[in-house]
């Protein structure tokens, strides 16, 4: 019979008596694979579990017996991933153990990253009968704090990657914030199948076997560059040889953010495949000086079996990242294909390489270095010809991955590198041609002869030297890196269509016309306010404050949420990430209500990042702010919407809590009552001076919800539709109070808190007042279970950064 052909590298079959290529695995069928896995992990929610095998069977049936195995990759894709997200939640910590403490045993399987404070690393439980069932075999995410205070070494510092411990641990489901920009942390442990995070207690910890494997190794050998080095530039050579980011600074990745390079500083899969051209090029050439070999095996079949075996080997020293592990595969079916003689091309591999990640684990669809390393291959194999100039093909991947990418680390990051081309155009042959084979020269040394690998090292960090001031130079821009507000709807495929216009052949017309497909993307809707109406959005910042005021030309921030010395700051790491997201470029005025931490200990990290009009805050909080006293009286108008301060009064002393600056925001469509800390007496106050004053629509409740706050008085005064409580989920104070939340409820109004609803956008405006929580509208399956327990289950927010007792 004919062969029929297939798509891209396809299995070969024997029907009838003679060989048909059957596009089993093929191009196609791995894009329908891939298309039937993110419709599951997209869905809200999963389906049972008998119709979750009933479409893997089916869809295994029709992709091997069908004339369409497309469908039933599609129908298989959808099962396989099901299947994988209802056993990875499963296997989450079950309610019942939440802040519960747990005696365990097992590996360190990651890097340990010392912070100041603390040191935090993944865990590998030990599968024997000895340890809690519910975290058995599994993996989690630790954290091994220092006492408060304490700058003495602590026994967290011998912690090493490899090494085997036993000690108690506090556990609790992982959990995050939820927040416009801000990074999806249940979605990472998903991916990552992390089933709970806690912390060491440091009574009876004790290390059962020193460090061992690849890990501590990579450790080991990253120490030495430190030591060989000496300079700053260690940190990128750690990088570039062992994958060790852990040196860089939240300096260095807004940098390598600017200038677009954060691809290229870790092991990525470009020298993955560097590496293993080099390692093919040197064993064709031995079988060329020695041509003997060739009688035990041919010098095609020993490159590729050299290929193969280098690329993993490196893969294995930058911990197997997802990208890394990409280029394994393909380097493997490329290799496979030469031993059997059979035709082989870029996209068939890239096909049979995601087949093989996602057959092994789907749930690797649900981290960026997923679609980066792969949308980045398959760009660059679909638009550029196999045969170019070396400098024309250079300079037309860089415009196809520039292009191609955009769209998805907009979507991804929020963010857009206007410096990244010109900049990879110097970074990429400089470090892939000199800096990464010294540093990888300096490694292979070094793991032969210990001190061998100095001399390299030290090459690589002055050859890295020499480029990084033109570089720094061009992340320093104030243009280099464009904050882009949040998209939603169409605005990807409309732009990743777009690109493809853009790449199309120069003869195809109206290239122009393409670019109005990123418009979506680039400037999204981002549903202002119109003159009159006013818009406030409640953020998720565990147990603190931060609210956002918009009118249609004005933007007022209330409070900056908590910040912990050398720890969690949610002034840097959720108030700046989501005014730029919701496209907050400055603030017309910054409110600390008072000078507790909880509220006030973003604000230096909004300070740095986000140009301030006016500061307001009461008189003599201390530290004392460059700002305008928030006194009773004072009144401003913006666009149609009111302003005043309701308290405190002229001559009012700095009380903490009860100095806290109230402000009542008025338009025509209704009133927003922001009331800081304040309890009873000052409530008391208000009711009993200003209670026409104190009507409001919309009330962010006093001091989170508190028992000594929200007084029947108070909640009849303001007569409010809708209460909103920031507080951390199940945080040790227990606000917001059941008692509080039913006062509230009794008289009539809708209450929300952050724990269940993650971030709280509010509308008044001609359409009455709207509603919009980030949770419920952003519903995911992975956070489903996070929500129902948020009401019952009393456990620390894992973002508050509060170090624990023991």
């Amino acid at each position: 019979m004919r062969e029929r052909p297939g798509f891209g590298l396809a299995t070969m079959w024997r029907w009838k008596g003679g060989p048909v290529a059957c596009p089993l695995l093929g191009k196609a069928t791995a894009a329908c694979f891939l298309a039937g896995i993110g419709m599951v992990l997209w869905m809200p929610a999963l389906p049972l579990p008998w119709l979750r095998w009933a479409a893997l069977l089916a869809g295994l049936v029709l992709w091997v017996g069908s004339r369409v195995p497309w469908s039933g990759a599609l129908l298989a894709g959808a099962g396989w991933a099901a299947l994988h997200a209802g056993w990875a939640l499963q296997a989450q910590l079950p309610p019942a153990l939440e802040r519960g403490v747990v005696a365990i045993a097992g590996t360190v399987v990651s890097l340990p990253e010392v912070e100041p404070r603390r040191t935090r690393f993944r865990f590998r439980v030990d599968g024997d009968a000895a340890q809690p069932d519910a975290v058995r075999g599994r993996l989690l995410q630790l954290a091994w704090y220092d006492d408060f205070g304490s700058v003495r070494p602590g026994p967290r510092l011998a912690l090493r990657a490899g090494s085997r411990w036993r000690f108690q641990v506090r556990v609790r489901a992982p959990r995050g914030l939820a927040n416009p920009g801000g990074a999806d942390a249940e979605r990472n442990a998903l991916a990552r199948r992390i089933v709970a995070t806690g912390w060491v207690l440091r009574r009876d910890a004790r290390q059962l076997a020193p460090p061992a494997g690849i890990d501590a190794w990579r450790e080991r050998i990253a120490g030495r560059i430190d030591v060989a080095i000496g300079t700053p530039a260690s940190r990128y050579v750690r990088a570039l040889a062992v994958g060790d980011t852990r040196a860089l600074d939240d300096g260095d990745w807004h940098m390598l953010r600017a200038t677009g390079l954060t691809h290229l500083i870790a092991i990525s899969g470009f020298h993955v495949g560097m590496v293993a051209g080099f390692i093919a090029v040197a064993t064709s050439a031995v079988w060329w000086l020695l041509p003997w070999l060739g009688r035990c095996c041919p010098r095609s079949h020993a490159a590729a079996v050299a290929a193969v075996a280098g690329a993993a080997g490196y893969a294995a020293v930058a911990g197997f990242a997802l990208p890394t592990v990409r280029t394994v595969l393909m380097v493997a079916v490329i290799a496979l294909a030469r031993l059997g003689r059979r035709p082989g091309s870029v996209t068939g591999a890239l096909a049979l390489a995601a087949l093989l990640v996602l057959g092994g684990d789907p749930l690797a669809m649900l981290t960026a270095g997923f679609w980066l390393s792969f949308a980045g291959v398959a760009w660059l194999a679909g638009c550029l010809p196999e045969r170019l100039h070396w400098l024309r093909g250079f300079l037309s991947a860089q415009a196809v991955a520039t292009v191609g990418l955009l769209p998805l680390t907009a979507v991804l990051f929020d963010q857009a590198s206007l410096a990244g081309p010109l900049a990879n155009l110097l970074a990429i042959p400089w470090w892939s041609l000199v800096v990464v084979p010294l540093a990888l020269l300096g490694t292979g040394l070094e793991a032969v002869v210990p001190g061998a690998g100095d001399w390299p090292w030290r090459a690589s960090a002055w050859c890295f030297e020499l480029s990084w001031p033109a570089l720094s130079w061009l992340g320093g821009s104030r243009f280099a890196l464009w904050w882009l507000p949040e998209a939603t709807g169409m605005a990807l495929p409309l732009a990743l269509a777009g690109a493809v216009w853009l790449l199309l052949p120069r003869a195809v017309p109206g290239k122009a016309l393409a670019l109005l497909l990123w418009l979506p993307l680039l400037w999204p809707v981002r549903e202002l306010p119109r003159h009159g109406e006013v818009e406030l959005v409640l953020l998720d910042v565990g147990q603190g404050l931060s609210v956002l005021v918009r009118t249609r030309d004005h933007r007022l921030l209330y409070d900056a949420g908590p910040a912990v010395r050398d720890g969690f700051d949610a002034g840097e790491r959720v108030v700046v990430p989501a005014l730029r997201a919701l496209g907050v470029s400055r603030l017309d005025a910054v409110v600390v209500s008072h000078g507790d931490n909880d509220h006030a200990g973003g604000a230096e990290a909004v300070r740095r990042a986000v140009p301030v009009m006016d500061w307001h805050a009461p008189p003599g909080m201390r530290p004392a702010l460059a700002a305008r006293h928030c006194g009773k009286g004072l009144r401003w108008q913006w666009d149609g919407v009111r302003f005043e301060y309701l308290h405190p009064h002229t001559g009012f002393p700095y009380l903490g809590n009860e100095s806290s600056c109230v402000l009542r925001v008025g338009s025509a469509h209704g009133a927003v009552l922001l009331a800081g800390d304040i309890g009873e007496v000052i409530e008391n106050g208000l009711v009993r001076r200003q209670r026409p004053s104190l009507r409001a629509e919309v009330v962010v409740a006093p001091h989170h919800g508190s028992a000594g706050s929200s007084l029947p008085g108070f909640v009849s005064a303001t007569q409010a539709r809708l209460v909103l409580v920031s507080a951390g989920h199940g945080n040790r104070f227990g606000h917001p109070r059941a008692e509080v939340v039913e006062r509230w409820r009794a008289a009539g109004a809708e209450v929300l808190a952050t724990p269940a609803s993650g971030a709280v956008r509010v509308w008044l405006g001609a359409q009455g007042l709207q509603v919009r929580e980030r949770r419920p509208w952003r519903r995911r399956l992975w956070d489903a279970a996070g929500r129902a327990r948020a009401a019952v289950i009393l456990s620390e927010d894992e973002n508050t950064a509060v170090v624990p007792e023991g």
